[in-house]
C-alpha cells in the first residue's frame, strides 16, 4: 500500500562542522522562545535557522522567517556546510535515550514516502490537528522546498521481516554518530545496497503507515502537493513534492515510548470550581488520596497503569491543596451519549476523550475556542502537580498513557483521538539528515 523510496539526504559536512551535537535541534513544535534563543547562540550553524527561524518585527512579504531560512540553506550548501549524499539511501537511525532511569534504543528508518490523500487510508492519522501549525509548515515548505524534520510513523513488522533486512544490510560504520548533553545519542547508517533497499520497500508496501507524530507536517505536505500540481503543466508523479520524509518505527520496537499529555487548566471561576466535585460525582466514583500518603506516587502509577479497558481512571489535583482525587467512571452509557455520535465506540471509551468532552467541555465549559487560552500540557505528573501548587494553573488532570495498539485501532476505525492524546518520547531531532524536494 505505502510506497517507500530511498533519497539523497542532505546533512552537515563533518569536515567543517565537527560537533554535530551543537547544530541539531528539536522539531519546530517544541521550540519555545527561550530555547530558540539558546539554539541560535549555541552555534552559527544550528539547524534552528532552517527549522524554526526567528520572527522579527521588521518582517515583510519578501523578508521573513521563511525566506531567511531558504537563504540560509542555499548559503550553507554553497559554502559546503551542508552536503548532498551521492547515492540514494535508506537511513537507519538508532536513537538512544533514558526514561525512568532505564536506557532505551528506538530504531527507525528515515525514508521518503509517497503522499497519499487521507481517504485512501494508506497513511492513517490518529489525532486531531489545528490550522495554525499547518499553515506555518506550509509556508516553510514553499520557501525551502525541503522537509526539514521527519514525520514519525509506525508500521507492523510481521515476522520481523524488516528488522531482519535491516540487520542484513546494516553497514559496519555509521555516517553520523553523536551524543548530546541531555544524555541522548544518535547513530545514522546509510543503507545503499539496491537489493536490500528494494526488499525493505517491498515489505513495507504491503501495509498502511500510521502517523505517530507529525500530523501537521503531513497535512502541509499534502496541501503543498495539491498546489504544486495545480501550478504544473504536466506531472509525472516522480517529482519531489509528491513525497515526504518520514522516520518509520515498528509497533513492536521496545524503544517506542508513549507519554500521556496531562491536562493543566486555568481561567475557571471560583463558582465553577466549587461546583465541580459535586458534578464529577454524577459520573465518577471519587476517592480521596492524601498527598502525604507514603508511596503516593507509586500508588498513582499503579492506579493509572491498569489493564482493564472497561475502566476509566483519572486523577485530579487542585480542588484541595493536600488531596488528589481518583475518578473512576461509573459506566459508559451516559458519557457515550454526550460525545459526538460520529466517533467510534473505542474513541468514546478513551480516558482522554471522556476528560476532554465530559469534564473540560461539559462540566467546565471549555469549548468554542476558550480551551486554547485555558489549557496547557505536561508529560510529567510531578511537574503538573507542582505547576498547580505554584498557582500557575488551577487544576491538573493526570492521564494513563495510550498504548500503541490503541493508536492503531483508532486509526483503523477511521477516527482521530482528541488533540494532544499522545506524546511519542523522545521526538526525533531535526538536522541529522533532511530531504530536498528539488
Amino acid at each position: 500500500m505505502a510506497e517507500i523510496r530511498p533519497f539523497q539526504g542532505v546533512r552537515y559536512n563533518q569536515q567543517l562542522v565537527n560537533d554535530l551535537s551543537s547544530v541539531i535541534c528539536p522539531p519546530y513544535d517544541i521550540i519555545t522562545p527561550q530555547l530558540e534563543q539558546e539554539l541560535y547562540h549555541r552555534s552559527e550553524y544550528n539547524f534552528v535557522r532552517m527549522e524554526h527561524g526567528r520572527q522579527l518585527p521588521r518582517d515583510t512579504i519578501i523578508d521573513n522567517r521563511y525566506t531567511r531560512s531558504a537563504a540560509t540553506m542555499e548559503q550553507w550548501l554553497k559554502l559546503g556546510v551542508l552536503k548532498i549524499d551521492e547515492a540514494p539511501a535508506i537511513y537507519l537511525h538508532d536513537h538512544y535515550f533514558m526514561h525512568q532511569e532505564k536506557q532505551y534504543r528506538r530504531r527507525g528508518i528515515i525514508v521518503r514516502v509517497r503522499l497519499e490523500e487521507w481517504d485512501k487510508k494508506v497513511i492513517r492519522p490518529h489525532e486531531g490537528t489545528l490550522a495554525e501549525p499547518g499553515s506555518d509548515r506550509l509556508s516553510l515548505l514553499w520557501a525551502l522546498q525541503a522537509n526539514t524534520s521527519p514525520i514519525l510513523a509506525l508500521y507492523e513488522d510481521q515476522g520481523e521481516s524488516v528488522s531482519s533486512l535491516l540487520a542484513l544490510g546494516e553497514p559496519s560504520q555509521p555516517i553520523i554518530s553523536l551524543s548530546t548533553a541531555d544524555g541522548e545519542s544518535h547513530n545514522i547508517l546509510a543503507i545503499t545496497e539496491p537489493g536490500v533497499v528494494s526488499q525493505i520497500g517491498a515489505n513495507l508496501a504491503r501495509q498502511p503507515l500510521y502517523i505517530a507524530d507529525g500530523h501537521h507536517r503531513y497535512e502541509s505536505a499534502l496541501t503543498h502537493q495539491r498546489e504544486r500540481q495545480a501550478c504544473a503543466p504536466s506531472v509525472t508523479g516522480d517529482e519531489g513534492f509528491n513525497f515526504v520524509m518520514m522516520t518509520l518505527v515498528s509497533f513492536a520496537d521496545p524503544g517506542l515510548i508513549i507519554l500521556p499529555p496531562h491536562r493543566l487548566v486555568r481561567g475557571i471561576s471560583r463558582a465553577s470550581l466549587n461546583e465541580l466535585l459535586a458534578k464529577l460525582r454524577s459520573f465518577f466514583k471519587v476517592e480521596e488520596l492524601p498527598l502525604s500518603m507514603p508511596g503516593i506516587w507509586q500508588r498513582v502509577d499503579d492506579l493509572l497503569a491498569r489493564k482493564d479497558t472497561n475502566q476509566v481512571r483519572l486523577v485530579l489535583f487542585g480542588l484541595a491543596p493536600e488531596l488528589l482525587y481518583l475518578l473512576r467512571l461509573r459506566d459508559f452509557t451516559a458519557t457515550s451519549q454526550m460525545i459526538p455520535y460520529f466517533h467510534c465506540e473505542l474513541y468514546k471509551r478513551l480516558d482522554v476523550s471522556i476528560l476532554d468532552h465530559i469534564i473540560l467541555e461539559k462540566l467546565l465549559g471549555l469549548g468554542g475556542g476558550r480551551e486554547e487560552a485555558s489549557l496547557d500540557y505536561s508529560y510529567d505528573k510531578l511537574d503538573a502537580v507542582s505547576r498547580v501548587l505554584n498557582q500557575e494553573y488551577q487544576l491538573a488532570f493526570l492521564l494513563t498513557p495510550v498504548k500503541a495498539e490503541t493508536v492503531k485501532a483508532v486509526a483503523d476505525a477511521g477516527d482521530r483521538m482528541p488533540r494532544k492524546s499522545t506524546y511519542f518520547y523522545p521526538k526525533p531531532p531535526a538536522g541529522l539528515v533532511f530531504h530536498r524536494l528539488v
